[in-house]
């Protein structure tokens, strides 16, 4: 090849250079933090007063058989070394076994993540219809009456324990006016009709047109859900109102109100056209905080999620399951802030 198609190669990269450096540095961020994640989550799993041998073995086991499987899981070795080996299964997408199910850790989070996934999905999209609007309504009539329901309503979303709403919901909606389902993610009589396609049961119902799992699937749902949206709308509206009130005093809003435009175009034409990207950031964290956070409601409703999976493995000492399940929940949250990142590029021109 001659110098000259080498320099003329050269000069097409070039432009290349910056966007192949940027990937570069965020895959390596990427890779870092993970990297974090798992060594920090696999020494507190070490360090935690909790012997994951006498969860295999059992406390009547005799001595040595505990210290022959004490051998077999590698816990005889220096702490850097089973990282070291736990980094490399981990790589391989081996999380080990669960010592409760007996089965691969990766196959029961594979199992549990849909049913979390749904919840808080549902639980997102609610805070977010009703959270926007409340916030966008709270910001306009600041000072008024709305403004003070808005404002009362995020703080007592924030204030009340999501455990304690969780069993008045039961008991009022459930045991008392018997306007929904109770725990659990259907009734008896409905499991195992329709095939697992997504694991999300209201999703394969629908993909099945079986119209009476869907129903069933629902009138359990929608409590749990709507008490993650309450939680996910306190957090969106309060944003979505301090975001408001900083552009509607800009300069800006005054030059388009001394122009004559209406108050709607004003409002959602500039106003919200402007935060529509700080909004992005705080409904990916309210979504991977439902996701990572939904641990109380998944257990005061028995819903069979990561969140009651990692507790119940947290309990029984079963700590592949427990670091799988905290790897996990650490990806979603990378993978939300990639996303968040990519449409603020995409709603953002500037950002590019």
């Amino acid at each position: 090849m001659s110098q000259v198609d080498v320099s003329q190669g050269g000069r097409h990269l070039a432009p290349l250079l910056p966007k192949l450096m940027k990937a570069a540095s965020t895959v390596g961020s990427i890779a870092i933090t993970m990297l974090g994640l798992l060594f920090v989550t696999f020494v507190i799993g070490r360090v935690m007063p909790i012997d994951p041998v006498l969860a295999v073995v059992g406390e009547r086991a005799s001595q040595e058989v505990y210290d022959q499987v004490f051998i077999d899981m590698g816990l005889d070795r220096p702490i850097l070394v089973q990282f070291l080996y736990y980094l490399g299964d981990v790589l391989r997408g081996d999380f080990g076994d669960s010592v409760l199910t007996a089965r691969p850790v990766s196959q029961d989070i594979a199992r549990v993540f849909p049913a979390t996934m749904e919840l808080a999905t549902l639980g997102v999209v609610l805070g977010v219809v009703l959270g926007v609007p409340m916030g966008v309504a709270a910001a306009v009539f600041r000072g008024r009456l709305i403004d003070q329901i808005v404002r009362v309503l995020t703080l007592a979303g924030y204030s009340m324990p999501i455990f304690w709403l969780g069993m008045m919901g039961l008991l009022l909606f459930y045991g008392i006016l018997g306007w929904v389902g109770g725990p659990g993610r259907l009734d008896i009589f409905f499991e195992d009709i329709v095939p697992t396609v997504t694991g999300m049961i209201m999703v394969d119902s629908l993909i099945a047109g079986d119209w009476d799992v869907f129903a069933n699937a629902f009138s359990h749902i929608i409590l749990p859900a709507s008490l993650l949206g309450y939680y996910s709308l306190a957090y969106i509206a309060r944003m979505t109102r301090s975001f408001m009130l900083e552009q509607l005093s800009a300069e800006y809003i005054t030059a388009a109100r001394i122009k004559g435009l209406s108050e709607w175009q004003v409002v959602w034409r500039h106003a919200f056209r402007n935060i529509r990207v700080q909004l992005i950031t705080v409904i990916a964290l309210s979504y991977a905080n439902l996701l990572e956070g939904s641990v109380l409601t998944e257990i005061v409703f028995s819903w069979p999620g990561i969140g009651s999976y990692i507790t119940t493995a947290l309990l029984s000492a079963d700590m592949n399951a427990v670091l799988g399940g905290t790897v996990v929940v650490g990806l979603i949250f990378v993978c939300l802030n990639i996303l968040s990142d990519l449409l603020y590029r995409l709603f953002d021109p500037r950002a590019k």
